[in-house]
């Protein structure tokens, strides 16, 4: 089975290398996709001399500008299916997820679940150095989906997920409208809506210590208005 790691960075020299390195010495091998938006800080020239290392392994897409979260996974999903992998996983850079957990969502996905979320908050929480702000923010956000939409997810917002290849054949990525965090919900939703099976693996999620949060006040919103309009949009499956 073909295991592709997707990695959308923006200013991560401080990451990168250290990610690469982690993410080749697991016990299980997957490849990795970094997908950069034109970092000025010299992002994707460190991976391109990673590639020197593992030449096969290690792909790099490289975009002109900051685009947004959703369509860098949308992009490295298409690019996941067109290339044969079987599981495409999603993680941040910043080290916030471990990447020793990408095997066990990897596992869980093995078992037959078509979307499987690393979780913060499936038991009790689990979060190392936010804020107490941002902790309850979060919280309350994965309660509010949950109360809005109905899913029976208790970490909706989550950017650690493993989709199977049957999951992104089946939704259609030309209709998934949200571009920041609230593309995290949207994905979920519209796997649960089809039907696929979702499972939560309980990770400890740890604030960065190196580089700069992505996260924006445009981007909180985007997702709390836009699970608004989810329980009346019409999922379909891809055609």
């Amino acid at each position: 089975m073909r295991k592709l790691v997707i990695i959308p960075t923006y200013n991560e020299k401080e990451n990168i290398s250290k990610m690469i390195s982690k993410v080749f010495s697991l016990p299980e091998p997957f490849e990795l996709l970094v997908i950069d938006d034109g970092s000025p800080d010299g992002t994707a020239a460190i991976v391109r001399e990673r590639q020197k290392e593992f030449p096969t392994t290690l792909h790099l897409l490289e975009r002109s500008g900051k685009q947004g979260l959703g369509t860098a996974y949308l992009t490295g999903f298409r690019w996941g299916l067109e290339h044969g992998f079987d599981y495409i996983c999603e993680m941040d850079c910043d080290f916030s997820h471990n990447p020793d957990d990408l095997v066990r969502l990897y596992e869980a996905a093995a078992e037959g679940y078509d979307v499987v979320v690393g979780s913060r908050y499936v038991q009790g929480v689990n979060v190392v150095n936010w804020p107490m702000s941002r902790l309850l923010m979060s919280y309350f956000a994965s309660v509010y989906v949950r109360m809005v939409t109905r899913m029976p997810l208790h970490d909706a917002t989550a950017g650690f997920v493993c989709y199977s290849r049957r999951a992104l054949e089946t939704i259609d990525l030309d209709a998934v409208r949200m571009k920041g965090y609230g593309f995290q919900i949207e994905m979920k939703y519209s796997a649960w809506r089809l039907g696929l099976k979702l499972r939560e693996v309980s990770i400890i999620f740890v604030e960065r210590r190196e580089g700069v949060s992505k996260m924006s006040g445009g981007i909180f919103r985007e997702a709390f208005f836009g699970v608004l309009g989810l329980p009346f949009r019409k999922i379909r499956k891809r055609q």
